[in-house]
């Protein structure tokens, strides 16, 4: 069993912008804070890459893995191992998204 993401977890972008997790679930939380599903999109602030001096922040992570079994809606919830695609403002994929920290009680497969 994995824990589930949730609006209060912590994801940043490969190159430490922080993810401004938001979601359209709201029927389940934990401790408070609502479940994060596949279909959401969130979007990163503060992203700073910029190679050969050139500005092109990760602007969003779009998420392409969750949970096997839990699903809200017929989503499938995000758990600590899902995969989301940062994502600049060109659509050109920037890295992987990086759960830095997360809730422990909620799990799911």
């Amino acid at each position: 069993m994995v824990p589930m993401l949730t609006t209060a977890s912590t994801v940043t972008c490969p190159h430490a912008g922080q993810a401004v997790l938001v979601t359209s679930n709201t029927l389940s939380q934990i401790d408070g804070a609502p479940v994060l599903l596949q279909s959401d999109v969130n979007p990163i602030a503060g992203c700073t890459f910029a190679p050969g001096g050139v500005p092109t922040p990760c602007l969003i992570i779009q998420w392409v893995t969750g949970s096997l079994l839990m699903r809200i809606y017929g989503i499938p919830v995000l758990l600590q191992t899902s995969v989301g695609i940062c994502y600049n403002a060109a659509q050109v994929p920037q890295g992987v998204a990086i759960v830095v920290q997360t809730q422990q009680k909620g799990r799911a497969i």
